[in-house]
């Protein structure tokens, strides 16, 4: 309330400085007796010292103050100032023409050389009234000051109150239904009268400025060159890119992308080119006033965002030529979407420049609500129109039997974000609140601009890339037998020239957005008032500014984004061009990730403004939490990141541990995802894979080995069976060749002859099928053969005669 406190002492020593001041009005209009006795009462060397120091407090005031209401209050006080100031002046004037009177009696200075004396009492009397006129001539100069800085004040709070209207949201001007809002439209205030008229005269003085003999020649020649841009130099010079893109560049979507923004760059430098044509023909003289001058380059500025909307628009709908188009669209939806693009450029332009006109014809605050109103309520109803129509041709079309485009699930929440956003605009209009909805309006061409022309960009920077690098093109076969390099080393560097031009282009489109033309600060007052309500004093210990909240949540969506994307480049585009095998590309992928979410959590932090110092509290409860309850999941995370790093296990391979054995399908930060043979899933502490012994089968791609374990009768042919075991190996396709296949002669006991037969697989994940097929084929090959096995020993006891008897099974058959 401080603020307020302020703004109450400056208006009571306002009110007491001039209530003399409103006195000395009310008798200026008396006889000349009147206002000698007036002039009396009021003394100037006085009251203008203080009618200064009230200016100079109001000056003060108004650079801190940026609500509506007050500033309206500052502009009632200083144009009662400048009013007080100029009654005091005209106050001052009967006894200026009195002084000259007597001093006109008197007469002026005789010379020294005429001879004529006069008496020392006149002499004194000449100068008194000469000091007492030029006392009174500076105190006529200062009231004239005053009053000319309150009207140069009054000017200037004017335009900060229309600046304020542009970021106040939370002001409510009036329902759009209400004779409030329609008054400026049928009962203009005489001031706006005025000050519109005297605009009016200005421009058409510097019409008549610019044809002048000696200048009218100029004037025609930049108006033609205008009228011949906007007319014939679009056409011409789409016409020309057209051409190269066809004929210069290679065939493929290079061309399409290109020509898409041909036609954006056509339209756009064509209208700004028309329009500095007319500002010149009509602002080239040194004439010109200084707000006719800014009011032209304001157009010029304007011009360049309508042919945004507008060439964008044609890019994105390429209704003439249906295969330019970028999007998938349908034909019949595009055209009926032609006419909008335009449409918005129109609304814009028109409305932005009843808004620049205002400003510079300094229009009262009532005018611009009127203009802001109607700038939002056309371009809301512009929104509904654009997505209804949309709606309705795609439905007629399956009520035809056509098939509509098959549409993303991003192009269907931009379509209901700007559903929403329309309905949101006529709903603020309808309760009053104009300036939110002159802030929404603008705000959705703001970002429909910044991400059209994103998009095509960032398909052109894709498709350069992807032909500059081609083999299949000149430019592709050149850098290729210049650096003698392989193509898949030339599909890499496209995928990151590629990536790092989209990122660079995020980055771009997120300043855009944060910085764009009509964006203001309203959002962050909304969430100050929202922290100071809900939080009160409590974020002030962290030092948090709540100005900064929104970018800091703006980059924390951004930076999520990007990270994302950058995933997905790295899984698809990027590293499966690359030697690296499966699970060095994950490891690689989430480590990135890992560190990413990282520094975009500190990053957004550290544009909040949270200072680090101011969190001790924090850091100690951490300390206690991880010393009682978080050091297993601090164990996991450190060595989460050292199986990332040191790799001693990675994706894919097959490891075993604690009696599990399955491949490593995912090492997360807490915890490695092991998938077994029945395809279920075991979750294993990282913390064990460090701690603990774990075989990894597959580790410096190491080969399987299936040994098989035999035993014989004693009375087999060893040589005999060796070769066959030998021979089954060496023709099973999964054996390798080298090493070659080995049998070696394990034991030999009472029961028979163990052979153990060994052969190399590629993989330990090839071992289990290979040893099915060498059993098989073995069985199968010693039954041809007629060699049996050996059969395990059994004996019999059995009790005869009250004796024990061991007795052979195989010696009784």
């Amino acid at each position: 309330m401080s603020w307020w406190l302020g703004f109450l002492r400056v208006s009571l020593l306002a009110l007491v400085t001039l209530t003399p001041l409103a006195a000395l009005a009310d008798d200026s209009d008396n006889t000349n007796a009147q206002s000698s006795e007036q002039a009396v009462k009021v003394n100037p060397t006085v009251e203008l010292p203080k009618m200064q120091k009230v200016l100079d407090k109001i000056k003060q005031q108004v650079s801190a103050e940026n609500s509506e209401g007050k500033l309206s209050a500052l502009n009632e006080l200083t144009l009662q100032l400048s009013t007080d100031a100029d009654t005091l002046g005209q106050a001052l004037q009967p006894q200026k023409a009195q002084l000259k009177t007597q001093l006109g009696v008197l007469g002026p200075a005789p010379q020294a050389d005429s001879g004529v004396k006069e008496t020392a009492e006149v002499t004194s009397k000449r100068k008194k009234l000469t000091n007492q006129m030029q006392q009174l001539d500076d105190q006529i100069k200062q009231a004239e000051a005053i009053k000319s800085g309150a009207i140069n004040l009054s000017t200037q709070i004017v335009n900060l109150r229309r600046d304020a209207l542009k970021t106040q949201l939370a002001l409510n001007a009036g329902s759009i239904f209400g004779a409030k809002f329609w008054a400026p439209l049928f009962n203009a205030p005489q001031e706006d009268s005025s000050k519109i008229s005297d605009f009016v005269d200005e421009l058409k003085a510097t019409a008549a400025l610019s044809w002048e003999p000696g200048w009218r020649f100029g004037t025609t020649l930049w108006l033609v060159a205008g009228l011949l841009v906007a007319s014939f130099g679009r056409r011409y010079m789409e016409q020309f890119l057209a051409w190269v893109g066809i004929h210069k560049l290679p065939e493929g979507r290079l061309r399409r992308s290109f020509l898409a923004a041909a036609v954006a760059l056509t339209t756009l430098a064509t209208l700004v080119v028309a329009f500095s044509c007319l500002e010149m023909a009509f602002t080239r003289r040194g004439e010109v006033s200084d707000d006719v001058r800014d009011f032209a380059e304001r157009l010029v500025r304007l011009s360049i965002l309508c042919g945004l909307i507008a060439g964008l628009g044609r890019a994105f709908l390429s209704t003439r030529r249906p295969s330019w188009r970028l999007p998938s669209i349908s034909n019949p939806v595009a055209l009926a979407l032609k006419p909008f693009p335009p449409l918005t450029a129109a609304l814009v332009f028109v409305f932005q420049t009843i808004e620049s006109f205002n400003i510079s014809a300094n229009a009262s605050i009532n005018t611009t609500v009127f203009a802001n109103g109607l700038t939002a309520l056309l371009i809301g109803w512009t929104a509904l129109s654009i997505s209804f129509r949309s709606n309705r041709v795609r439905r007629r079309m399956v009520q035809q039997g056509e098939t509509p485009e098959a549409r993303s699930t991003l192009v269907g929440l931009i379509q209901m974000a700007i559903t929403l956003v329309g309905i949101a605009i006529l709903a603020t209009l309808v309760i009053g609140y104009v300036t939110l909805a002159r802030f929404l309006s603008y705000e959705l061409v703001w970002f429909g601009i910044v991400f059209g022309s994103f998009y095509i960009l960032s398909q052109l920077v894709v498709d350069g890339c992807e032909s500059l690098f081609s083999t299949h093109n000149p430019s592709g076969k050149r850098i290729q037998a210049s650096l003698n390099i392989d193509e898949r080393y030339l599909g890499q560097a496209a995928s990151l020239l590629s990536g790092l031009g989209k990122t660079l282009l995020v980055m771009i489109a997120a300043m855009a957005v944060l910085n764009g033309t009509f964006s203001s600060s309203t959002p962050i007052e909304l969430v100050q008032k929202a922290i100071e309500f809900w939080g009160g004093k409590g974020l002030e210990s962290l030092d948090i500014v709540p100005a900064h909240v929104v970018n800091a949540l703006i980059c924390l969506v951004v930076g999520i984004y990007v990270l994302r994307s950058l995933r997905r480049w790295l899984e698809h585009d990027f590293l499966p061009k690359t030697s690296l095998d499966i699970g060095m590309r994950v490891s690689l992928i989430t480590l990135m990730s890992n560190i990413g979410y990282v520094l975009v959590i500190l990053l957004t932090l550290s544009i909040m403004g949270l200072q680090w110092n101011k969190l001790a509290w924090i850091v100690s409860a951490l300390s206690v939490g991880i010393g009682f309850g978080l050091q297993e999941i601090v164990k996991n995370f450190i060595s989460g990141l050292i199986l990332l790093t040191e790799r001693p296990v990675k994706v894919g391979d097959l490891v075993s541990i604690s009696g599990i054995e399955g491949d490593i399908r995912r090492i997360n930060v807490r915890a490695t995802e092991i998938q077994l043979s029945d395809k279920s899933t075991v979750i294993v502490p990282n913390s064990q894979l460090i701690s603990q012994n774990v075989r990894n089968a597959t580790m410096g791609n190491a080969q399987g080995v299936a040994t098989i374990t035999l035993t014989f009768p004693l009375d087999i042919d060893p040589a005999q069976v060796r070769q066959l075991l030998l021979d089954v190996y060496s023709e099973n396709e999964r054996i390798l060749e080298n090493p070659e296949p080995s049998v070696s002669f394990k034991d030999l006991t009472p029961s028979g002859i163990t052979l153990s037969v060994t052969g190399n697989v590629s993989t330990p994940r090839q071992v289990s099928g290979a040893k099915s097929d060498l059993l098989f084929d073995i069985l199968t090959r010693l039954r041809k053969e007629g060699i049996a096995l050996s059969a395990p020993q059994t004996m019999i006891i059995e009790r005869r005669n009250g004796s024990l008897v061991v007795q052979d099974p195989a010696e009784e058959g």
